[in-house]
C-alpha cells in the first residue's frame, strides 16, 4: 500500500468488506500511515464503515502505543482537539475511536481515560469537557460502556454519570447508558433501567463487532438480567 489517495481507497474498501477484520494486523502494521485515512472513514457515509474504523483504530493505535508512544499520543490529543469548541470542527466518532484506543492499550488508558469519562461528566461549578451535542453525547456513553466491557475498573469511575444519563431526553444515549450500567452491574441503576423497560425506540448498538439494532427496552431488560443474575423478562 502506497500513494495517499490509493492508500485511503484501499482502507476504506478493506473496512467496507466482509472479511475486514482479517487485515486488521495489516492495517495495524502500517501504523501512522493509517491514521489519516482512518480519520476519513470516521466520516463515511456507511455506519457500518465508520464502526470498521473505529475498531481499527484500536489495533493501528495500540500497536503505535506499543512501539512509538508519542506517535500514539497525538493521535489521542488530535481527538481531543476535534472535540474542543475551539477546534471548529464537530469530532465525529473521536469519543468512540478514543474508547477503543484505551481499551486495546494499557498505556493509553492509563493517560486518556479520565478524557473520555469527562466527555459525559456536566459541572456546573467549574469548565468541563461536557459534550452537549446529543450525537457527540451518544459516542461518549457508547464508549463507558466499551470501556466497561474491557476495563470496569475505569469506567466504573462515571456511575454517578451514568445514572444521571440513564434520564437523558435522548432514548439513543438511555439505551447506552442502560447497555454501560450492565456492563458494571450498577445495583443503583435498577430504579431508572425499571422505568424504560417499555422504550421499543429503534437504535443501533456496535457490540463484539457487530452493529444490532435494538431497543432501549431491551439494553434495560438485558442490564436488569446482568445485575439480578435473573432471565431476561422476554425469554
Amino acid at each position: 500500500m502506497k500513494g495517499g489517495r490509493e492508500l485511503k481507497r484501499r482502507i476504506l474498501s478493506i473496512l467496507a468488506d466482509e472479511g475486514w477484520e482479517e487485515e486488521l494486523p495489516r492495517l495495524a502494521g502500517l501504523g501512522q500511515q493509517a491514521v489519516a485515512p482512518l480519520f476519513s472513514a470516521l466520516c463515511n457515509a456507511s455506519s457500518l464503515v465508520r464502526w470498521h474504523a473505529v475498531t481499527a483504530f484500536g489495533v493501528v493505535v495500540s500497536a503505535m502505543a506499543a512501539t512509538t508512544p508519542e506517535k500514539a499520543r497525538i493521535v489521542m490529543r488530535r481527538f481531543i482537539w476535534s472535540l474542543n469548541d475551539e477546534s471548529g470542527g464537530i469530532g465525529w466518532g473521536a469519543p468512540e475511536a478514543m474508547a477503543e484506543i484505551v481499551c486495546q492499550s494499557p498505556l493509553m488508558a492509563t493517560e486518556f481515560h479520565n478524557h473520555l469519562l469527562a466527555y459525559i461528566h456536566e459541572d456546573h461549578c467549574r469548565p468541563d469537557c461536557y459534550l452537549e451535542h446529543a450525537p457527540l453525547r451518544r459516542g461518549a456513553i457508547w464508549g463507558v460502556g466499551r470501556l466497561a466491557q474491557i476495563r470496569p475498573d475505569l469506567a466504573a469511575k462515571a456511575e454517578a454519570d451514568l445514572l444521571c444519563a440513564l434520564n437523558d431526553c435522548d432514548p439513543v444515549i438511555r439505551g447506552f447508558s442502560a447497555w454501560a450500567c450492565g456492563m458494571l452491574g450498577l445495583k443503583s441503576s435498577l430504579p431508572h433501567l425499571e422505568e424504560f423497560r417499555n422504550d421499543a425506540t429503534p437504535l443501533e448498538l456496535y457490540r463484539d463487532r457487530q452493529v444490532l439494532e435494538l431497543t432501549p427496552a431491551t439494553l434495560a431488560d438485558e442490564a436488569i438480567s446482568r445485575i439480578t443474575g435473573q432471565a431476561p423478562a422476554n425469554d
